[in-house]
């Protein structure tokens, strides 16, 4: 997910260094604090189903810290830069819709009921998403657009992710609805109000849509589906820290790199692209 955010930007050597060190000082700790029934977040309470904090804020935050250090594409904001292929893109946005059941899903770690159920609610919120964020970009822009039906999809499976054991189809819906229009919001008025390049909004669908998706799971979990009840302060205390921790900490990761290695590829490179010039 973070290598969305800073595209056609880093270095292959360093992005692989980074991404070494964010896992095992950034990931697995807040993965420790909210899945091991030893870590705190656990032990206080706060739900996270199949990752929206552990993965999702977390990944957002790191991503968006990456787009500030780095700085923007050449040419970002002055020629367009669009997407390289809409038919893949619909592909890739299918097939994340599918997988998306397996560690929804499979989060509950056994075929039963609230299997079944996590299995609904994502492909409840994730229609409705889909569907809000094209009617929220047909009333702004005055069309709809295949692109952001994907990336409504998209933000509907972020933001049911954390939800998905604990909320009902009712839920599901509302989370979805929300999620499409605000995720829509932040990667299209966001990103260009303060004015970040987050190449394939990482931080715009991924990191928003994960909290708003921590904060509703306090909204409407359901005890008698996920046998715990809904906490929004406990919600917001864990993808508050969550936000701190993984924004200083990757930020400082940045920098050791940067100084190791270098982050960013000389101004010819990243103008011929990295697909010719790194990979």
């Amino acid at each position: 997910l973070i290598t969305g955010a800073f595209a056609e930007r880093m270095k292959f050597s360093s992005m692989l260094a980074f991404m070494t060190i964010w896992l095992l000082v950034v990931y697995v700790p807040i993965a420790h604090m909210v899945w091991e029934p030893t870590g705190w977040m656990f032990a206080d309470g706060v739900l996270d189903f199949a990752g929206g904090t552990v993965v999702h804020i977390n990944a957002g935050v790191a991503g968006l810290v990456c787009c500030l250090v780095m700085g923007k594409r050449i040419g970002y904001g002055r020629e367009a830069m669009m997407p390289h292929n809409l038919v893949l893109t619909l592909v890739g946005a299918s097939m994340l819709w599918v997988g998306w059941f397996g560690f929804n899903a499979g989060s509950a770690v056994a075929a039963d009921g609230r299997a079944g159920m996590a299995m609904l609610v994502t492909h409840v919120a994730t229609a409705a998403a889909a569907l809000a964020w094209m009617f929220a970009e047909w009333i702004t822009k005055g069309k709809p657009s295949v692109l952001g039906i994907a990336s409504g999809a998209v933000a509907g499976l972020v933001a049911i992710t954390p939800a998905a054991g604990f909320v009902g189809v009712s839920g599901s819906l509302m989370i979805g609805i929300i999620s499409g229009v605000v995720c829509y919001w932040s990667a299209v008025y966001l990103k260009h109000m303060l004015g970040y390049d987050d190449s394939l909004d990482a931080f715009g669908v991924h990191g928003v849509g994960g909290f708003l998706g921590a904060i509703l799971t306090g909204v409407f979990a359901v005890k008698g589906i996920g046998g715990a009840e809904g906490d929004v302060l406990l919600q917001l205390k864990g993808a508050l820290f969550t936000v701190v921790y993984s924004g200083v900490l990757t930020f400082i990761i940045l920098k050791v790199v940067d100084a190791v290695l270098g982050l960013r590829v000389p101004e010819e490179e990243e103008r011929e692209g990295l697909d010719v010039t790194q990979h």
